[in-house]
């Protein structure tokens, strides 16, 4: 499998599915339709099965899986099998219009703890690892995203210059482009995108590669943004339309600069640990006195 995140559990591997159906080729979206028609049955057809049903060949079949970051048919069968039977709870319940406060507040709140534990499920440690390392040796790190994905950036820039890397995040695209052809071969850049489409942070993250840089991306499966990336940390989430800023693409991005900052913590060891107790140390006098 490509260097993405863990395949995600059915329920979420369908709406991946769907996410992508768009930006596949018109024989490759075919085949998304088989799948997506009777995913039970399809666990059991074989290539020349679906190809068939598809009206396409069978080396287009192969493609579709590529295109989804598997190795193949098989891998992405036996992962289906696997997470269609895994019973991790899908909640799908949509904010409307009269819902009074308890309702709104049960929702929102079933559909956060639901993506969260589905995001436990999909994580792939070995990448997470990866991840952490590049930013533990990392000269410099900077977080790229905008709109909803700036605020995560701005979030993470919190979180890691108090491990003592020079951190930045940026939001404009016309900044961070500018800083993105200033980086050097070691330095990290982590894009922070919930869709993956948007063409300005593409654009910076192309220019990171170009110089050198290594490229952390927080987006979707089988997006752009993931074929640009060195680790692509993927995850799928269907948003609450109802919901005029996205909410829960938020929290599992939050939730995954959680894991990474303490996982790069640990890979940096007593560097770490010594420049979190000194930023520690730094806010305990603006702190009024328990007395």
């Amino acid at each position: 499998m490509s260097e993405t995140g863990r395949t995600e559990t059915g329920k979420t591997l369908l709406v991946s599915i769907e996410a992508a159906r768009d930006h596949l080729s018109r024989s490759e979206a075919r085949v998304a339709d088989v799948i997506l028609s009777d995913p039970n049955r399809a666990v059991e057809m074989s290539i020349a099965a679906i190809s068939e049903a598809a009206d396409v060949s069978e080396p287009t079949v192969a493609r579709f899986c590529k295109s989804l970051g598997f190795s193949g048919l098989k891998e992405f069968k036996l992962r289906l099998a696997r997470s269609l039977g895994a019973g991790i709870p899908f909640v799908h319940q949509d904010v409307k219009p009269g819902d009074d406060a308890s309702a709104v507040v049960g929702k929102m709140l079933d559909r956060a703890s639901s993506a969260l534990a589905r995001l436990a499920e999909e994580l792939d440690s070995r990448l997470l690892a990866k991840a952490a390392k590049a930013m533990a040796e990392a000269p410099r790190l900077e977080f790229y995203g905008q709109g909803n994905s700036g605020i995560v950036a701005l979030d993470a820039q919190h979180k890691f210059f108090r491990l003592g890397i020079p951190t930045a995040a940026y939001s404009d695209p016309h900044v961070h482009a500018m800083s993105a052809a200033l980086l050097g071969p070691k330095d990290v850049v982590i894009a922070i995108s919930a869709s993956g489409r948007t063409l300005d942070l593409i654009r910076s993250v192309e220019i990171a590669r170009d110089v050198g840089a290594t490229v952390i991306g927080l987006t979707t499966r089988g997006s752009p943004l993931t074929r640009l990336c060195d680790v692509a940390i993927t995850t799928d989430v269907e948003e609450d339309a109802d919901v005029y800023s996205p909410m829960l693409s938020r929290h599992v991005h939050l939730a995954i600069i959680d894991v990474l900052s303490v996982l790069t913590a640990l890979e940096r060891g007593d560097a770490g640990v010594t420049s979190l107790a000194r930023a520690k140390r730094s806010v305990r006098e603006k702190r009024a006195s328990s007395g």
